[in-house]
């Protein structure tokens, strides 16, 4: 995708990144203070603290992991991997690197569990609409027609990409089809960020990539992170409750993220593969608790999409998934693993179920 700037966007993440609760290292630990380094990648803020080590060179490593993603599948760089499949569709296979595969065959399989209310060839309704980005339509221009929503959707199909793992391939069956990693991406990086921790002995860290949050190993103490949850209705960093995690991450979606609004209209920018529109049910963010980011990060979209109900439903039915939704009358809905580690912390909501 083109003209790639995303200034807005960066500013809306850190705005809504979780809020950590950061305790000091121990006295007997030889680290003093936390290591810190704060960089902008992917279009969103990327933090990464260390308690455990004082050692320059493991942030040099996770951010020079997070920038190879960036160059194989970004949406805010020209001339990534991923660019080249979506010029290519309709035309020839092309070769990818082990990232882009990875990303496309997970952001496929959840494509599918979630019968196409996450779609990764999301691609030409998000460019249509440009929610939060420099090239977002003006109030003139206002809200797509329905000839150009029509266009858009006949081109979002993932049942048309063709993944080979054994030539390292993807190939967009229809032209005009453009695979967007946005839902995804952020998730698989700061997945690989806490390998390239445990492989330098990190083992009390915290990785934050703008609404994306892993909690890597436990405080020095021995003790569990603190994540606060942010506030849906506000736009500042105040939060509705806590939990208590460890070796886990956070995700955090909701409309406040970003959205544009036309004749008094608010269109937020989690938009439905099947209408066209921005997704209408009473739910104004979640947070996924997940063992891998990339699932948290995919989930957070797809289950916004289900609904309250459905949603919990689907949580429920997975392994090793939590959930927390906030609905637009500040009320919290939690799934059963959420019940005991949660603690609501704004008297201006109350816990529904």
């Amino acid at each position: 995708m083109k003209n790639k700037q995303l200034k807005s966007l960066v500013l809306s993440t850190l705005l809504i990144s979780c809020i950590i609760s950061f305790v000091g290292c121990s006295k007997n630990n030889k680290v003093t203070s936390p290591l810190t380094r704060t960089e902008s990648i992917m279009g969103t803020v990327v933090k990464v603290t260390l308690y455990d080590s004082d050692d320059e060179k493991i942030l040099d490593k996770a951010f020079d992991r997070v920038r190879e993603i960036e160059k194989s599948v970004s949406i805010n760089k020209d001339g990534t991997i991923l660019d080249k499949v979506n010029d290519s569709s309709g035309i020839s296979p092309v070769i990818v690197d082990d990232d882009t595969l990875t990303i496309v065959k997970k952001g496929l399989e959840y494509s599918n569990i979630s019968n196409g209310l996450f779609d990764i060839t999301i691609g030409p309704l998000v460019k249509l609409w440009s929610i939060g980005l420099p090239e977002e339509r003006s109030p003139q221009q206002g809200v797509p027609s329905k000839e150009e929503l029509d266009v858009a959707l006949s081109y979002i199909n993932h049942n048309a990409v063709e993944l080979n793992e054994e030539d390292k391939s993807i190939f967009l069956k229809n032209p005009h089809m453009i695979i967007d990693l946005g839902g995804i991406a952020k998730g698989y990086a700061a997945d690989k960020v806490s390998e390239v921790l445990t492989e330098n002995n990190v083992h009390s860290a915290i990785i934050d990539l703008g609404g994306n949050i892993f909690a890597h190993g436990k405080k020095t103490s021995g003790e569990n992170w603190k994540i606060g949850i942010q506030n849906p209705a506000s736009s500042r960093n105040d939060i509705l409750g806590t939990i208590e995690v460890n070796n886990k991450s956070v995700v955090t979606s909701g409309t406040y993220e970003r959205f544009v609004e036309y004749d008094g209209v608010k269109y937020h920018h989690i938009l439905n593969p099947k209408t066209g529109f921005p997704y209408e049910n009473n739910i104004s963010g979640i947070s996924i608790i997940s063992d891998k980011s990339i699932d948290g990060d995919a989930l957070s979209t797809s289950v916004f999409a289900m609904g309250v109900e459905d949603g919990l439903a689907f949580i429920e039915s997975q392994s090793d998934i939590e959930a927390i939704f906030v609905t637009t009358d500040n009320k919290i809905y939690l799934s059963s693993g959420m019940k005991t580690i949660f603690n609501l912390t704004n008297t201006e909501f109350q816990i529904a179920n």
